[in-house]
């Protein structure tokens, strides 16, 4: 395996395989391509990459723990590792790209941020940046989400973002992500839109990952230095899949396998098409007309109908497995993670811990890395609900 294969730049046509490209408007054909060219300039600067690294650090927390889940492990029959992106500032991984991007901005001449979220930590994550650096911020946010998640909605508001609902379709992040592309259209001279996963048209699913790759440098490390060798399994949610791909790019050259865990409502690469959305061909849920179907997910920030196109291409080679558990096996694994090793997870994070559950006959003496890509504050008084 190399990395020009695998997880590597995509050049100019921003292709992975058959996936990815850039399906937009002939308006919005400049801005993607001014900010492919100001993020190539960046990420060959030092001084960029520097002030990156130190926001990392200083702000975000970075590096992130890798823990071992000793009670989780004996109750499962395979040693299980959770890397710790719950225990970054905001919460979640989220803040790796958000810094990235905010930076990017204003090296661009950028005043405002516009963004979109399902669960609302991409929302938190990019408002926390626009408040740290003096620029404005409005995040688009499903109805349907914004009623499951009014905390983080409450948090962006408190952080002097303007948050709008999106209520067409079916008001969650699919829409979310339309009413975002539309305003960042209309403001595209003033306007970053700062989009929150490895999604949408190159750059994005290209430049997001490289923000997101610090996870899988740090990670590899740590588990070689706790191992001594690498993981047999590395696994994390998948939405659009910005955790799982930051994860991912530290393995892909290993011998480690991949499996990226999809909700059973929203299974783009196990129960979709190739088609178009938001920008990019991928795999995604559609109808015999070729309809987008909406997704279900207990999960906000995983109600999505797409993939990343990077994960699509992962899939088609064979580099990464993907599978579907479902809300009442999230559910299960949201408590046990919670009763075995006082961590509550984030209702996403809480999937990649469903498969390993369901899988441990297969996973039995092997060490399984699982990216927590979130901590559960947001999702408490959605399972007060579901648990009475």
């Amino acid at each position: 395996m190399t990395t020009t294969t695998h997880m590597g730049d995509p050049g100019s046509t921003g292709r992975f395989g058959e996936f990815g490209g850039r399906y937009v408007p002939e308006t919005l054909v400049p801005a993607c391509q001014q900010l492919e060219a100001a993020f190539r300039d960046a990420w060959a600067d030092e001084a960029f990459r520097s002030e990156l690294n130190g926001l990392l650090t200083d702000y975000a927390g970075r590096p992130s723990p890798l823990t071992e889940a000793h009670r989780l492990s004996e109750e499962l029959g395979c040693r299980v590792l959770l890397k710790r992106e719950d225990l970054n500032h905001t919460g979640s991984h989220k803040i790796n790209n958000v810094l990235g991007q905010a930076l990017l901005a204003r090296r661009m001449g950028k005043s405002k941020l516009v963004a979109e979220t399902g669960a609302g930590q991409h929302g938190v994550a990019t408002a926390t940046a626009a408040a740290l650096m003096g620029m404005e911020c409005v995040v688009y946010m499903g109805e349907v989400d914004m009623a499951r998640q009014e905390l983080n909605v409450f948090r962006m508001r408190l952080l002097g973002t303007e948050v709008r609902p999106a209520r067409s379709g079916s008001r969650t992040l699919k829409d979310a992500v339309n009413e975002a592309m539309r305003s960042w259209v209309a403001t595209v001279e003033s306007t970053h839109y700062c989009l929150g996963s490895v999604m949408g048209p190159h750059p994005y699913p290209w430049m997001v990952r490289e923000f997101h790759r610090v996870i899988g440098e740090e990670a590899y490390a740590q588990v070689r230095k706790l191992t001594g060798a690498d993981p047999d399994v590395v696994t994390a949610c998948v939405g659009g899949g910005s955790n799982a791909a930051g994860i991912f790019s530290g393995f892909v050259d290993t011998d480690a396998e991949l499996v990226g865990v999809e909700p059973a409502g929203g299974a783009a690469i196990g129960g979709g098409a190739v088609g178009v959305v938001h920008g990019m061909a991928s795999y995604l849920k559609q109808d015999d007309v070729g309809q987008v179907v909406e997704a279900h997910s207990i999960s906000a920030g995983l109600d999505y109908p797409g993939v990343g196109p990077e994960h699509s291409h992962l899939a088609a080679e064979g580099r990464a497995r993907y599978v579907p558990v479902t809300d009442a096996e999230v559910i299960e694994a949201f408590q046990l993670l919670s009763r075995t090793e006082g961590i509550i997870p984030a209702l996403e994070s809480a999937h990649a811990l469903a498969w390993v559950s369901k899988a441990r006959s297969e996973l039995a003496g092997k060490t399984v890395l699982v990216n927590l890509s979130g901590r559960g504050d947001k999702d408490v008084g959605q399972m007060m609900e579901v648990l009475g």
